[in-house]
């Protein structure tokens, strides 16, 4: 396997695992916090604005949404306009884990990062950035 791809497969899969515990301490299985983090910045939206935001299938966001409803995260309401849409809106528990959860997100950061310098720091993640935006268009390519 070439060396990159081996590397960076070995750090996703310990990445994840360490944001798995991450947000299981507040009862959230990961990835919901990235949809609440959406609803952070956008409550209100829905599944299909979610989905595009996340670059995720809508039924993802539909499963995850129906599991965070129960959970009392969230609640979906008809749009007061169109009545075939539904909107994801945040309750005052999902509201509640926005401080949290960003402050568990930037703790993990700094600790996983906390051996690269800052100039390492900043080529790292304009590095990432060029890696992630060549490897959208690979998949758009492919479609």
């Amino acid at each position: 396997m070439p060396e990159f791809l081996d590397l960076h497969s070995k750090a996703s899969k310990a990445l994840r695992a360490a944001a798995e515990a991450a947000v299981r301490r507040h009862g959230l299985h990961l990835g919901q916090d990235h949809l609440l983090a959406v609803l952070w910045r956008q409550d209100g939206s829905t599944p299909g604005e979610v989905a595009a935001a996340l670059n995720v299938t809508t039924p993802n966001v539909v499963k995850a949404a129906t599991r965070m409803a129960a959970a009392g995260l969230l609640t979906r309401r008809r749009d007061d306009r169109d009545n075939r849409l539904v909107r994801l809106w945040l309750t005052d528990t999902g509201r509640a884990l926005q401080a949290p959860i960003e402050e568990e997100r930037r703790h993990l950061e700094d600790q996983i990062t906390a051996d690269l310098s800052e100039t390492e720091r900043e080529h790292l993640l304009s590095a990432l950035a060029k890696i992630h935006r060549s490897a959208t268009a690979l998949l758009n390519e492919m479609s």
